[in-house]
């Protein structure tokens, strides 16, 4: 799993066009976007010194050097965050292979939260817990334990373009993929996350190709459109809370804006969703 500075950075690089940091465009460019060597004459370090930064030769790079890297390039606060990450990574960081638990309390956390759609993503964007709510919003029980993940959802459930309107813009599968990278920078030697995502870049196109992108992009709120077969489209604004206590855990809450068409859709759904299954 590529998890090394070098192909973020010529990423980053690409976006940047010399005239936009002051210098004139010379000769003919074999790739788009800054060369080495004036990204490293920006930086205001040696053309050498930046080339082994990005062949992941440079562990003892400094916060300074990062810094100006990161001002010529433009990265915004999670790129800058994670070309740190990846340029000094951890000896041996890697993520364990026992389960996930979720502690008891973040649960009834979780379960008092009646009125909302809730649920808990752990490493890999694995979902560990949901509410009622959540699981009639995303039908997380109906998936089979061992797929219970966000990326498998939205890459290899043949329902996740429809039950996503957004999804043809790329706008979420786009999000989800730049936040799994950004997890990877953080436990480069996570042999699950490396199974993962060979198998969505086995058989997704659509993953191969933004992974090849190295968005990194971290997900605190935003808007999310779900188009749920039983209460028609609904707009559910979001909120990610990380948990102190739990690392690599978060509770994801939608949140319909008060006296909305959605919020009034949610209280029929959770109606439905409480009512007791007829029987046989």
């Amino acid at each position: 799993m590529d998890a090394d500075p070098g192909d973020f950075l010529r990423s980053r690089r690409a976006r940047i066009q010399p005239e936009d940091v002051g210098l004139q465009a010379y000769g003919r460019r074999r790739v788009p976007g800054l060369r080495r060597e004036e990204v490293a004459q920006l930086a205001g370090v040696s053309v050498d010194y930046y080339i082994r930064l990005e062949q992941g030769r440079g562990p003892s790079v400094s916060d300074a050097v990062l810094d100006a890297i990161a001002r010529v390039l433009r990265l915004d606060e999670t790129e800058h965050a994670y070309l740190r990450t990846v340029a000094r990574p951890r000896a041996g960081a890697s993520a364990p292979a026992s389960s996930q638990r979720v502690r008891p309390g973040l649960r009834l956390v979780l379960d008092s939260l009646a009125g909302a759609p809730a649920f808990i993503l752990g490493r890999r964007m694995d979902v560990l817990a949901w509410n009622a709510l959540g699981d009639a919003v995303v039908g997380f029980s109906r998936m089979p334990a061992a797929e219970r993940n966000m990326p498998r959802q939205v890459f290899l459930e043949p329902a996740a373009r429809e039950l996503y309107p957004d999804w043809a813009a790329v706008a979420v599968a786009a999000e989800t993929v730049a936040f799994l990278r950004l997890d990877a920078g953080l436990h480069p030697n996570d042999r699950q996350l490396a199974t993962l995502v060979g198998e969505l870049s086995l058989k997704s196109e659509d993953f191969r190709r933004l992974w090849a992108d190295h968005q990194v992009k971290s997900k605190t709120g935003g808007v999310k459109r779900i188009n749920h077969a039983v209460a028609g489209e609904l707009v559910l604004p979001y909120e990610t809370l990380g948990s102190a206590g739990d690392p690599g855990q978060s509770l994801v809450v939608y949140t319909p804006e008060p006296g909305s068409e959605t919020a009034e859709r949610i209280a029929l759904l959770a109606s439905w969703a409480a009512a007791p299954a007829p029987a046989d």
